[in-house]
């Protein structure tokens, strides 16, 4: 099955989408609307996006020196190109109200047509920080701070950013210093502030893809003593525009004191800038005076509390980024070995060398690699439109279901990110392994995927930071109302499964799993101290995601049985027995360093190292 055909099993045959037609929000919708949108962003990708994927791996970003000494950075017309296509397909305010130009589309068909475009090209840029920028003002911001800046990032004048990390404070977002002193509290765009600091990291930082940029910056306001407050409680956000503009929402013609320091050269990703912004040191005075001009959100003091509605939604965008990668480097590596003869098969015939040579495909372990690829990379897709279906939940359904939806996307959040980003880079890089000598080479593509998405371990919250937010936080919250939802939900699945010959053993063995699981969670808070508990939250992290996605997979079976496509029906049983009887054993060794509090790790001597 090709990509639209896996949407449209996951979309209606899985999900029921068009169920959501019939809430108030999404009534002017049908599948009619949605394939619609799902054809267009196909189109774009296949033109705009997938033709341009190895150009911008090596015409990469690079920086000319201006008359004022400012830098500016330079990128292919092909980027400035698709970003184009991608504005005018209304796609940034996909989900928005009608009345603020977008199309009150469900984030689910919103998820999956932008899946396109990261599976043509996730280094040209998905968009994805602008959405989430805009995003986070029509919730936080104020209703001139939405009309301004929000409306001109949904109608692409205006891309979005978001600026947390510091050179000298990576993830530490406590130790962040870039500091904001008030300036205006009467502004009519929000009290006024002036911002000095550095930030690093800053995706599409610089660039001229579009007539302004706004960024989204954490900074501490100083207290009465002129100190700034330690750890996170002193952090507020700041709207912090490249271009100064009015009410209206027009450039005033000068340029905020936000500067290019340089451009970071990464592994992946290469089409997408990568910046150190100085904020604040007086290459562009402002009223003739240092200082960047930033307008305040929300509340002081409440700035990760306002970023972190953006950093979730982008957690899961950076799955969904990780899984279409992925998914590239399978389809790449499925063709490669359904052409490419090497070797005979095992057997007698096989030790005959006037034989001709077999497909690689027929080969035991080439299926092993291809089997591997395909349970991580359709199984990590189907988590995420799930949890993009549990978002629409949270916004239209009732008090009860918008709770229990919350509840669950907690959990599943720190899985959804972190699930894809580990395993669909082992996906690419079996898919360099199939492709042997030639997979490492740059004459073809899966050595490109590789590189792009060893990226998504790590940014929007590292492995390390994720497992510590799901064993630390989230399945604890609430009295672990979220942990006991998930499980309920993976229950019932288990009890449609068990009936049925072909899936009672998977049915039992996921059922054995999710107790082990939830055993592990109480033995791991056992004595109630966070450094053991805590200790190997990564390996509970790998345990718990291995049992999500078996019990997607069981889901996926009980949605194909159905199915009138006898391959695909085989392809997802094959997938279902493959994960539940070589991935799913892993969670033992796992779980078992979990349960026993196990200090190897922790406790290992410096100069022992």
């Amino acid at each position: 099955m090709n990509l639209r055909q896996t949407l449209d099993f996951l979309l209606y045959d899985w999900l029921d989408a068009p169920t959501l037609t019939q809430r108030p929000r999404f009534a002017e919708h049908s599948r009619e609307t949605f394939d619609a949108v799902m054809e267009t962003c196909e189109r774009i990708a296949r033109e705009k996006y997938a033709p341009f994927n190895r150009l911008v791996d090596t015409e990469e970003p690079r920086t000319v020196t201006e008359p004022d000494g400012s830098l500016r950075v330079v990128l292919p017309q092909a980027t400035h190109d698709a970003r184009a296509a991608y504005a005018e397909s209304g796609m940034l305010a996909a989900a928005q109200d009608y009345e603020h130009g977008g199309m009150q589309l469900p984030y689910v068909i919103e998820a999956a047509a932008n899946a396109f475009f990261g599976k043509a090209s996730i280094s040209i840029g998905s968009n994805l920080l602008t959405v989430g920028n805009a995003n986070l003002l029509m919730v936080h911001g104020t209703e001139l701070q939405k009309q301004v800046f929000a409306a001109n990032e949904f109608n692409g004048r205006w891309a979005g950013t978001m600026c947390l990390s510091e050179p000298q404070a990576g993830s530490s977002l406590s130790d962040i210093t870039t500091r904001a002193t008030l300036e205006d509290q009467d502004d009519p765009l929000g009290p006024r502030y002036r911002l000095r600091g550095n930030k690093m990291w800053i995706s599409s930082g610089e660039h001229e893809l579009t007539e302004n940029i706004v960024h989204l910056v954490l900074a501490k306001i100083p207290g009465p003593d002129g100190k700034l407050i330690p750890g996170v409680k002193g952090i507020s956000l700041f709207i912090v525009p490249k271009k100064l503009v009015d009410t209206e929402g027009n450039l005033t013609g000068v340029r905020n004191d936000v500067a290019l320091a340089g451009l970071n050269h990464k592994l992946g990703w290469r089409g997408t800038t990568n910046t150190l912004l100085n904020f604040g040191e007086g290459q562009f005075k402002v009223d003739g005076e240092a200082g960047a001009v930033g307008y305040l959100v929300g509340q002081p003091h409440q700035g990760l509390r306002c970023m972190f509605h953006m950093m979730n939604e982008a957690r899961i965008a950076i799955g969904m980024a990780a899984t279409m990668l992925g998914l590239a480097g399978y389809e790449a590596s499925l063709d490669y070995a359904k052409t490419r003869t090497q070797g005979r098969p095992v057997g007698p015939a096989g030790k005959d060398p006037s034989q001709p040579p077999v497909r690689l495909i027929e080969h035991a372990d080439i299926k092993r690699m291809l089997l591997i690829q395909k349970s991580y990379c359709e199984g990590a897709l189907a988590l995420l439109l799930y949890c993009a279906k549990l978002v629409d939940e949270q916004h239209t359904g009732d008090a009860a279901q918008a709770d229990e939806a919350r509840l669950l996307l907690e959990v599943l959040t720190p899985i959804a990110k972190s699930w894809p980003s580990e395993n669909c880079l082992e996906a690419n890089s079996l898919a360099i392994q199939i492709h042997g000598g030639y997979g490492y080479t740059r004459d073809f593509s899966v050595e490109q995927y590789w590189r792009d998405n060893r990226l998504n371990m790590i940014h929007e919250g590292t492995h390390g930071i994720q497992g510590m937010d799901l064993l630390g936080r989230k399945v604890l919250m609430e009295e672990g109302k979220g942990l006991q939802l998930l499980a309920a939900r993976i229950q019932a699945t288990i009890a449609k499964a068990r009936p049925q010959p072909a899936l009672s053993a998977h049915a039992d063995a996921l059922a054995q799993a999710l107790a082990r699981v939830g055993a592990a969670t109480k033995a791991a808070w056992a004595t109630g101290e966070p450094t053991k508990a805590l200790a190997n939250a990564v390996p509970y992290m790998q345990a718990f995601g291995h049992v999500v996605l078996a019990w997607i997979w069981l889901e996926l079976s009980l949605a194909a049985g159905a199915s009138k496509d006898e391959a695909h029906r085989a392809g997802v049983a094959g997938a279902t027995t493959y994960f539940h009887h070589y991935e799913l054993p892993k969670i033992d060794a796992w779980l078992r360093v979990v349960e026993s509090r196990d200090m190897t790790c922790a406790s290992m001597p410096e100069a022992a190292f």
